[in-house]
């Protein structure tokens, strides 16, 4: 599968998912807006929760979670992120491409696709 089809299924089902919770919605306009970017936040403290599991950090719960657990959380906040996206635009994937454009110029000195220098890699979890 290329590059190209992920990033098609990708934002599909972005789109899938953005009218389903359109559809279902208890809240219009700015409150809706609103909740969703909000959930950003639930999603992000669902991150923290599982990293605290894994790691053991709550001495009455022990561990928890482990790190498929983190994974899993991190791409719940991806696809939140994404869909409260499209719900400030029907433009996401054009915005979003975009945006990753300049970040990795700005950051990388070129384009997301060009190399990182293997000091920029991230450590190996454990």
């Amino acid at each position: 599968m290329s590059e190209h089809d992920t990033s098609a299924d990708l934002w599909e089902s972005i789109g899938r998912l953005h009218a389903w919770l359109d559809a279902n919605r208890t809240h219009d306009g700015t409150d809706g807006l609103l909740l969703r970017v909000l959930k950003l936040s639930e999603e992000v403290g669902e991150v923290a929760q599982a990293v605290i599991g894994t790691m053991g950090q709550n001495p009455r719960k022990g561990t928890t979670h482990d790190w498929e657990d983190v994974q899993a959380e991190l791409c719940d906040v991806v696809i939140t992120a994404l869909v409260a996206l499209r719900t400030l635009t029907p433009d996401a994937r054009e915005v979003f491409a975009a945006h990753l454009e300049r970040v990795g110029r700005r950051s990388l000195g070129s384009s997301p696709s060009g190399t990182v220098p293997s000091e920029a890699m991230p450590y190996d979890r454990p």
